[in-house]
């Protein structure tokens, strides 16, 4: 499964094999690791460079360590990239608009892929989430349906990037501005706007209309940013 490595900057080149091995398939989410010992013989390297590439793979998010029990493949990488995006937003002194004009690019292309991959089981989740919001009142239980519908529609694009970064911006989104979507659900004629509007989303996606589900998703966040903006000054 492993091959030698004889070259200088050995932990690197453990990371290396380990990624391209998960890229091959030959490494699975939740999969066990071998032991230090084991992937030192095997590598044909020191146990200190191994364990230096363990802990890089677990500082990428690509790896986690249970006490006892050894290192795991991850089984979720979903939320990889919400300390790299973090970091980078705090050095670059970046301010919660620009994070909300990502999101808004992102998720237009996002629901435009959904519509033409989304499967009749991911439909019958979102008609659900939008059932259930309309039997609530809660402001909780409908900020965290509105997180949740629009998950659902970022794995309905089938692109596991675009899932991963929407959900580091979204992430980012909430720890900068707190509680932003329970405060938009407060005022009662915001939860039905917000109501109609995904609802008129689910419809494009159901018709699988890509440029009815775009034009959908661009009103709904016109008036969703447009409203988190209000909470930023």
């Amino acid at each position: 499964m492993f091959t030698p490595i004889k070259n200088t900057t050995v932990s690197e080149k453990v990371v290396e094999q380990i990624k391209e091995m998960l890229l091959r398939g030959n490494l699975n989410k939740g999969d066990k690791l071998p032991s230090e010992r084991q992937m030192a013989e095997t590598l044909e390297v020191s146990r200190s460079s191994v364990r230096e590439a363990l802990k890089e793979l677990e500082i990428m998010g690509l790896i986690e360590s249970k006490q006892g029990e050894g290192n795991f493949i991850k089984d979720n990488f979903e939320d990889i990239l919400f300390e790299p995006f973090s970091t980078f937003f705090l050095i670059k002194e970046s301010n919660a608009e620009e994070i909300l004009e990502l999101r808004n690019v992102i998720e237009k292309g996002t629901v435009v892929l959904a519509a033409e991959r989304i499967t009749a089981e991911e439909l019958e989740d979102i008609k659900n989430i939008l059932i259930t919001a309309e039997n609530s009142n809660s402001e909780d239980e409908l900020a965290k349906l509105d997180v949740i519908f629009h998950y659902k529609i970022a794995q309905a694009s089938k692109n596991f990037l675009l899932q991963s970064i929407l959900n580091a911006v979204s992430s980012l989104i909430e720890a900068s501005i707190k509680d932003i979507r329970k405060n938009i659900m407060i005022e009662e004629k915001h939860k039905e706007i917000i109501k109609s509007q995904h609802l008129d989303i689910y419809k494009a996606l159901e018709s699988h209309n890509p440029k009815a589900a775009e034009k959908a998703m661009t009103d709904h966040l016109a008036f969703v940013n447009c409203e988190m903006k209000k909470s930023i000054k």
